[in-house]
């Protein structure tokens, strides 16, 4: 039998490679993200045999009428939770509304889905929330977006204890990766990869036992090592980062 499985946040980036590596494998997939359009064009290039289901991730009320009408189809496999929003600049510089916007949609939102989304799964069906390798640590004009990011992977390390034993709770993080969002930088990316070299690191990192799937890992060791330096240490090191 195929894997079932829900991608959400699913037409562009990441989520877009992600859906086209899993169906080209065989999988039946479900595919969400706010725009109706982008969801049906993707589905009409994959195949009938997937569905596309529109939510916002922002809206509490969109994720339960999605889930509700999931739940009809029958347990899934694994559910992906991709959706973000993103804007680089210093804590100074955002706009508070964009800010709170941010944190609804990326920490608000996965928490929506922590809490909607688990019934969906077969016994051992596995979850995973998106964090992100900005998460790790505050970094220079990271602001609300890696705050969020830090709540998410704090909010997704939580859940693996909660539901140890019934639920396979994962986190994804990222590096940069070639996105819509990334293309907004005005600073060099280090080890910058495609969204189809993360798709693969995800499919492969969700099949193993670890916990957290990051990459590339080239970059996200230098990241990890600096989040577990003492305070002395690592801030230095980060105020250079902003010259």
């Amino acid at each position: 039998m195929p894997e079932v499985i829900w991608i959400i946040g699913a037409t562009e980036g990441i989520g877009e490679a992600l859906a086209r590596a899993w169906a080209s494998q065989g999988a039946r997939l479900i595919l969400s993200a706010r725009s109706s359009e982008k969801l049906d064009r993707l589905i009409a290039e994959l195949g009938s045999q997937h569905i596309a289901i529109p939510l916002d991730v922002g809206k509490r009320s969109t994720i339960a009428a999605a889930a509700d009408q999931i739940s009809r189809i029958g347990p899934l496999d694994r559910i992906i939770h991709l959706a973000a929003l993103y804007d680089p600049g210093k804590v100074a510089e955002i706009d508070p509304d964009k800010a709170a916007e941010i944190v609804n949609v990326n920490l608000t939102g996965s928490f929506h889905i922590a809490q909607i989304a688990p019934p969906l799964l077969k016994k051992g069906g596995q979850l995973a929330l998106c964090g992100s390798v900005a998460g790790y640590i505050g970094l220079p004009q990271g602001q609300i977006y890696s705050a969020s990011k830090a709540g998410v992977i704090n909010l997704a390390q939580t859940l693996r204890s909660e539901l140890a034993g019934t639920i396979d709770v994962r986190l994804i993080s990222p590096g940069f990766v070639e996105t819509r969002l990334t293309q907004r930088n005005d600073f060099t990316m280090p080890a910058i990869i495609t969204p189809q070299k993360a798709a693969d690191a995800i499919i492969k990192g969700l099949k193993s036992r670890l916990f957290e799937v990051h990459f590339p890992r080239r970059f996200t060791y230098i990241l990890k090592v600096i989040s577990v330096l003492p305070y002395w240490a690592s801030l230095p090191l980060l105020r250079r980062l902003t010259r």
